[in-house]
């Protein structure tokens, strides 16, 4: 079936345009709430958002969505993404939903769907739902009677707060640290600075004065350079910044030097080894995580299984390979033991106790590996039809075929669409920094042709 409305992580798009319209929203609601409709019993549904504007007109028209067809609304207001998904677990749901453009500046939104579990919807859901979306809908419609009811989940940030503090090993305090906190202006421009405060740390937050505009702007994970220049100013240990979603993670050393979450797996996978915490002797990865990730694994006796880019692929391959610990280049890091879905939180705590532990500088702790060189380039595309005729067209297959050849073993091409954006990424990686420069150009070329 073609997708018309859900990509890589939910739906996406220019907020008060279709489809983060409030009508589309609306329709999603009803379309989404009559799918996990099951019996006669009462249904719920909990909502979460971010700090964006447009928050404040998705979030009624998905509760009137829900509550056309008999759902009851649990309004969380604004929590990270992860608290969704526990939340969605602790409450009792049927469904989940996180109002959030994760990393995109405050003019894009999403929606993000979570099932019973809390975990993200598998293919076959989405495909099920966007087919009722494609439908009549007023046969899902429930009696007047039979109306959902609205109600505000007034403790649900102090519920995640605690969740969260409770996956920090027992024992152990943040006392003598002192970290800077990037908040993106986001969804954990409260809670963030609380649990890292409450865990005895000296917290200097930034990005924690969202006006409904400024989510994601020139702060956060995408936007590291103020996070090393706050790091470096007030000799902080560590610096930390959430997206704006706080799913995802990036860390800069006492140095100011960055860490991706390539990084932070090799630090994990290392510390809950020697703890006995690592199932199987190995994590998940995407085809986008480095090689040289993968060679330093393998030197410690430790293997990479790799998925698909998204950090549901990452959970159903740990789901495949049983492993409790997966994640992404760009930082997103999923602990089974704890969450069903990426956290940058209990990331960001699992990284800080790793240093209490070792009792070493973050520098020293964060750089376990040598990256090999890679290149990555976003070709922008007019829209999901345009991608889809270059990735399928004869001439791109035999470029990528050839610049693979000439690479051998010595590296690899990773080509694909964006499933957030209108973009076609081209990643390189090899040995040679100037021949994966040279083959990116060229692959680029080819995509724009």
């Amino acid at each position: 079936m073609k997708r018309s409305y859900f990509g890589t992580d939910g739906i996406r798009g220019l907020a008060n345009a279709a489809p983060m319209d409030a009508e589309t929203a609306m329709r999603v609601g009803m379309a989404a709430g009559a799918h996990f409709q099951k019996g006669k019993r009462r249904h719920r549904v909990v909502i979460g958002k971010d700090t964006r504007l447009s928050g404040y007109l998705l979030e009624p028209a998905l509760t009137a969505g829900f509550a056309s067809v008999g759902m009851d609304v649990y309004l969380l207001g604004p929590v990270p993404t992860p608290a969704v998904a526990m939340l969605t677990r602790s409450l009792r749901a049927d469904l989940g939903v996180m109002l959030s453009a994760s990393h995109n500046p405050y003019h894009d939104n999403g929606i993000k769907l979570f099932d019973p579990e809390g975990r993200k919807l598998s293919d076959a859901v989405e495909e099920a739902i966007e087919k009722r979306l494609k439908g009549d809908l007023t046969k899902a419609k429930a009696p007047s009677d039979k109306l959902g009811r609205v109600k505000r989940i007034d403790d649900a940030a102090g519920r995640y707060v605690e969740f969260v503090k409770n996956t920090f090993p027992k024992g152990l305090t943040l006392a003598g640290l002192k970290i800077v906190l990037d908040c993106a202006n986001g969804a954990a421009y409260k809670l963030g600075p609380t649990i890292l405060w409450e865990l005895g740390a000296e917290v200097i937050a930034v990005g924690v004065e969202p006006n409904g505009f400024n989510i994601n702007d020139k702060r956060g994970s995408t936007h590291p350079e103020y996070l090393q220049k706050k790091v470096i100013k007030h000799g902080a240990d560590i610096g930390i910044a959430l997206d704006g979603d706080a799913d995802r993670l990036i860390v800069c050393d006492e140095k100011g030097r960055l860490v991706d979450g390539d990084q932070l797996l090799a630090l994990i996978a290392t510390e809950w080894k020697k703890r006995g915490l690592l199932q199987g002797d190995a994590i998940v990865a995407t085809t986008m995580s480095n090689m040289g990730l993968e060679q330093y694994l393998a030197k410690n006796k430790l293997k990479l299984h790799r998925s698909n880019v998204g950090d549901r692929y990452v959970i159903e391959g740990m789901q495949k390979h049983q492993c409790n610990v997966g994640g992404e280049q760009s930082g997103h890091i999923i602990f089974s033991d704890f969450a069903t879905t990426g956290d940058g939180l209990v990331a960001a705590l699992q990284v800080l106790a790793s240093l209490v532990q070792g009792g070493k500088k973050a520098s020293q702790c964060l750089n376990l590996f040598k990256p090999m060189p890679q290149i990555l380039k976003n070709i922008p595309l007019k829209n999901q039809a345009e991608m889809t005729k270059i990735m399928a067209s004869a001439s791109l297959k035999k470029a990528i075929q050839q610049q693979e050849a000439l690479l051998k073993d010595k590296g690899r091409i990773l080509v694909r669409k964006s499933g957030t954006e209108p973009l076609i990424r081209v990643m390189v990686e090899g040995e040679s920094a100037s021949n994966i420069e040279n083959v990116a150009n060229l692959l680029a070329k080819v995509v724009k042709r």
